[in-house]
């Protein structure tokens, strides 16, 4: 695992935080923030529960979505993409989730889902924090990263996470990025 504090120029983040954190960027509401694993039907595709816990629930903004991407604001990550240079994308979603009175995690999991194990192996996700919050990211292994604006972590995407909401601010925003190195 790798955090690096002060990830992009303070410009740069500066233009893509006001995006993030003002009335531009559309959000779309995602009824689970952590989708339930499914089972495979017989073409392959998953099946997940009709079931989710209808308290934790976020909103996303899919910038991008293999092979394309999927938001008018793509762009705005240019600055990111030239620092990590990823061989290929696969996703980038932002996340943001709205101030609970207690700390909520999402439950463990891993971002891709629909990925073979095999090639998770090969995959690498990271979080870009948005904002500076009193929630955080939390690893099986009880590592905790704290949501510090500008702060960047990079893992395996084969590495089972899990996210929180915070308390001190009306929003924890993020966005995930899931891409081949």
């Amino acid at each position: 695992m790798k955090i690096e504090d002060n990830f992009l120029d303070q410009k740069d983040f500066d233009e893509l935080q006001t995006l993030m954190m003002g009335f531009e960027i559309d959000w779309h509401y995602g009824k689970s923030q952590v989708y339930p694993v499914g089972e495979l039907d017989s073409d392959g595709k998953i099946i997940y529960p009709k079931e989710v816990d209808k308290n934790k629930f976020q909103f996303v903004h899919m910038f991008y979505h293999a092979p394309a991407p999927r938001s008018a604001y793509f762009e705005n990550l240019v600055p990111i993409l030239e620092i990590k240079n990823p061989v290929s994308l696969i996703r980038i979603k932002a996340n943001l989730l709205i101030r609970t009175p207690n700390i909520v995690e999402d439950g463990f999991h891993v971002d891709m889902t629909n990925v073979p194990e095999e090639k998770q192996k090969q995959l690498t996700t990271s979080i870009l924090y948005m904002n500076t919050n009193n929630g955080y990211t939390k690893f099986e292994d009880g590592t905790k990263v704290e949501s510090v604006a500008n702060r960047f972590v990079t893992f395996p995407a084969n590495m089972k996470h899990t996210g929180t909401s915070c308390t001190d601010e009306n929003t924890r925003v993020v966005i995930n990025f899931n891409y081949f190195k």
